[in-house]
C-alpha cells in the first residue's frame, strides 16, 4: 500500500507540470468535457429526478403528526440534495462511470505500448493523458452537481404535485425555509475533491498495470472500488471539517 502511494505521489509530479503545447491541451481537454462531462448528464439527470421524487414522498409518508407543517417535506428535499445526494451519491456513480472509463482507456494504451510510444516522441504521457482529464473533471463535476440539485427538487416537486401529498405552495415554502448559501459551497467543495479523487485514482491504475487485456479489466474494477472508498472516507473527513 505504501508503495502504491508513493508510486501515485511521483505520478502527480509528473501530470502536473507545465504542458509542452497549451493547443493541443486545449484541444484534449474540450474532448474530455464531451466524454467525462456531457456524456454523463443523462443517467445524472434519471437518477436525480427519481431520488428527488423518492426523497419527498417518503418523507411526506413518514410525516404523522398535525404538528409538523407539510413545508417540512421541501426542506428535508432540498438539505438531503444539496448536502449529500447529489455531491456524494452522483459522484459515486460517476465513478463507475467515468473511473472506469479513465482505467480502461489509459490501460489499454499502456498494454499496447503506445504510452511508450509517447515517451520515444519525447511527450511526457502522464501530463498528456491524465491532466486533461483531472481538469476536465473538476471544472464540468460541479456542474452537473449543480444540475443534478436543480432536477432532484424539481422530481420531488412533481412528485408531491402528481400524488396530492404535498400542495406546491408548502413544498415551495419548505424549498425556501431556512436556506443557507453555505450549503451549496459545502457541496461543490465536496465534489471538486471527489472529482480529483476520481480521475487521479483511476488514471493512476491504467496508467500503472502491467500485463494484458486481462489486466486492464481488473484495473477498471480497482479504479472503482478504490475511488468510492477514498469518496465515502472524504465526505466523513469534509463533512467533519465543514459542518462541525
Amino acid at each position: 500500500m505504501l508503495k502504491m502511494l508513493g508510486e501515485y505521489l511521483i505520478l502527480l509530479v509528473e501530470i502536473f507540470k507545465r504542458p509542452d503545447k497549451g493547443p493541443v491541451f486545449r484541444r484534449r481537454l474540450l474532448i474530455e468535457f464531451v466524454g467525462l462531462g456531457i456524456d454523463s448528464m443523462g443517467i445524472v439527470a434519471i437518477i436525480s429526478i427519481f431520488t428527488g421524487a423518492i426523497v419527498a414522498i417518503q418523507t411526506a409518508y413518514n410525516i404523522d403528526s398535525p404538528l409538523i407543517p407539510l413545508s417540512t417535506v421541501g426542506f428535508t428535499t432540498r438539505q438531503m440534495m444539496i448536502l449529500e445526494f447529489s455531491p456524494t451519491i452522483i459522484s459515486l456513480i460517476l465513478a463507475g462511470k467515468v473511473g472506469s472509463r479513465i482505467a480502461s482507456e489509459i490501460g489499454t494504451m499502456r498494454v499496447t505500448e503506445q504510452i511508450d510510444a509517447l515517451r520515444v516522441m519525447g511527450v511526457n504521457p502522464a501530463n498528456y493523458l491524465i491532466l486533461p482529464k483531472i481538469t476536465a473533471s473538476m471544472l464540468f463535476n460541479p456542474v452537473l452537481i449543480v444540475f443534478s440539485m436543480g432536477l432532484g427538487l424539481c422530481g420531488g416537486w412533481l412528485a408531491c404535485i402528481v400524488t396530492g401529498l404535498v400542495t406546491s405552495t408548502d413544498f415551495i415554502m419548505g424549498l425556501r425555509s431556512w436556506f443557507e448559501p453555505f450549503t451549496v459551497t459545502y457541496a461543490i467543495i465536496k465534489t471538486l475533491v471527489f472529482a480529483f479523487i476520481i480521475s487521479s485514482v483511476s488514471g493512476y491504475l491504467g496508467y500503472s498495470i502491467k500485463g494484458g487485456s486481462v489486466e486492464v479489466g481488473e484495473a477498471s474494477t480497482k479504479a472503482v472500488v478504490y475511488s468510492s472508498i477514498l469518496i465515502i472516507f472524504f465526505d466523513l473527513v469534509l463533512t467533519q471539517l465543514l459542518l462541525t
